[in-house]
């Protein structure tokens, strides 16, 4: 059977339907958030991310991988030398396949959130003993992350002038202000980071949202993907398509591990061609999530509008948004 949607539901849901002990994960990406829901289950997991052979690791996913490997007792936690795109989930019992679902999503939220990009099968028994001979080789190679070297995580710095100057282009400076044509910075009173002091259409007072501005997608195109279409079917008919919004995971400079969402659209010419991309990054599945989170770090109550002088008094006023995986995103807000 193949599978394009719910696909974190149906692996997180599949050890009630077979008899096992074991589930081992190969993904050529992997996040914290998933990892996370594996303490949930009844039988012990391990989580091989396959493509640090080639790419790496950031040291804040790192962390975030390594967190989740020293405090579970159900979770181990590999790094394949060898490089693998691969995506299999093996369910076992005494060693023996019972079950298997192989395709193209990761093992990240991105992967497996975003309906009818992604798609996983059942593997027929047929492959059950060439695929175990599989994952015996790639964890032949592999090593547990406690003993991983990480890369550093990419930064910025700025100059006198406040001009960017990018060590690495893959990574963003984000301003959460705006400015007057006088010069002066704000915070709007209703919008951005607080969103949820509008008047209408919210419910929670602490709702944000992170701006995507055109000059953004300008400087940084493989940072902000192009929103993909999605089709509304009803009653087995599609009727039209629209733009579904990513799920990605953010990983904080503080440690601190949410689920994000990049949502709404605005469009560009892209090489003659008009191009979707999302226009704000919030937190999913409550967006004040988001809006809590940043008014603890800055000293403001919850609830409380936030003003630019809050941001001058905590020491910063830009994030730093840069890509540590498919779909997971390094966030620091830090005082430097």
């Amino acid at each position: 059977m193949l599978y394009y949607e719910n696909l974190d539901e149906i692996i997180f849901t599949k050890e009630q339907l077979v008899s096992c002990d074991e589930l081992i994960i190969l993904s050529g990406y992997v996040g914290p958030n998933p990892i996370h829901k594996l303490n949930d289950l009844g039988i012990k997991s391990t989580v091989i991310y396959g493509m640090y052979g080639s790419d790496g690791i950031r040291k804040s996913l790192h962390e975030a991988l390594l967190k989740e490997h020293q405090t579970s007792d159900k979770v181990d936690i590999l790094y394949s030398t060898i490089p693998v795109h691969s995506k299999c989930y093996v369910w076992k019992k005494n060693g023996t396949v019972q079950s298997a679902l192989i395709g193209s999503a990761n093992f990240s939220d991105n992967g497996l959130k975003t309906p009818y990009r992604e798609v996983l099968a059942d593997a027929t028994k047929d492959t059950f003993q060439p695929l175990n001979k599989y994952l015996d080789m790639v964890m032949g190679g592999a090593i547990l992350c406690e003993v991983a070297k990480p890369k550093d995580n990419l930064h910025n710095v700025l100059s006198e002038n406040l001009e960017e100057e990018h060590i690495d282009a893959k990574v963003c400076v984000t301003r959460l202000y705006l400015e007057r044509s006088s010069g002066e910075k704000y915070i709007p009173a209703s919008s951005g980071l607080n969103w949820g002091q509008s008047t209408t259409a919210h419910v929670n007072r602490n709702d944000a949202y992170i701006a995507i501005r055109s000059n953004m997608i300008d400087k940084y195109p493989t940072l902000f993907p192009r929103k993909q279409e999605k089709p509304l079917i009803v009653d087995g008919i599609v009727r039209r398509d629209h733009r579904h919004n990513d799920s990605i995971e953010i990983i904080w400079d503080d440690g601190t591990v949410m689920t994000g969402l990049m949502e709404g659209t605005f469009w560009k010419i892209i090489d003659g061609e008009r191009v979707a991309f999302p226009k704000q990054i919030t937190s999913t599945p409550n967006k004040a999530t988001l809006g809590e989170y940043l008014r603890k770090r800055i000293g403001v109550k919850s609830g409380v509008q936030i003003k630019y002088e809050d941001l001058l008094i905590y020491g910063r006023d830009t994030i730093d948004i840069s890509l540590q995986g498919e779909g997971i995103y390094y966030f620091d807000f830090s005082v430097k």
